[in-house]
């Protein structure tokens, strides 16, 4: 069989507050709204924005962050893959429902503190810290006064 590849990125802001909820394992589950928008000119050269709206499910540790830092309006990178799920109407006999989901493996929360997010990138094979990994300011102080002369290069 031929290789094939089924990766999603998305970067995009959050539509409402994540659900939250657990499988009959225990395993939580988030699944909230990534809005994406496109900018183009229609014909008579005004610029119009399409939004297009995405299924997103994040399991385990990942949707503990989700759950911990995520809100409405946050700005999210995520990664994962196309699914679709389908099931029969109950209500309506022979009415199959069909859902397209981004099931996602990577996420990295782009929006500032201010917005309610940590800005820290986490993938789900690694263990999750909220820790702020930026140097302290005034850390870089001497970097930035430390004069470099021509002769300073060894080239």
């Amino acid at each position: 069989m031929a290789k094939s590849v089924n990766k999603v990125f998305l970067l995009g802001n959050v539509g409402k507050d994540p659900e939250i909820r657990s499988t009959g394992g225990g395993t939580m589950v988030a699944t909230f709204g990534l809005a994406t928008s496109e900018r183009s000119k229609d014909p008579q050269g005004n610029w119009q924005d399409r939004t297009e709206w995405h299924n997103i499910v994040v399991y385990a540790r990942l949707a503990e962050i989700v759950r911990d830092y995520v809100k409405k309006g946050s700005k999210l990178f995520v990664e994962g893959r196309l699914t679709t799920r389908n099931w029969e109407d109950k209500e309506h006999a022979g009415v199959k429902h069909y859902r397209t989901e981004i099931v996602v493996n990577d996420l990295s929360l782009l929006s500032g503190r201010e917005e309610g997010a940590g800005g820290y990138s986490r993938s789900s094979s690694a263990p999750a810290s909220a820790v702020d990994q930026r140097p302290p300011a005034g850390q870089n102080d001497y970097a930035q006064t430390a004069e470099i002369s021509d002769e300073d290069i060894p080239f």
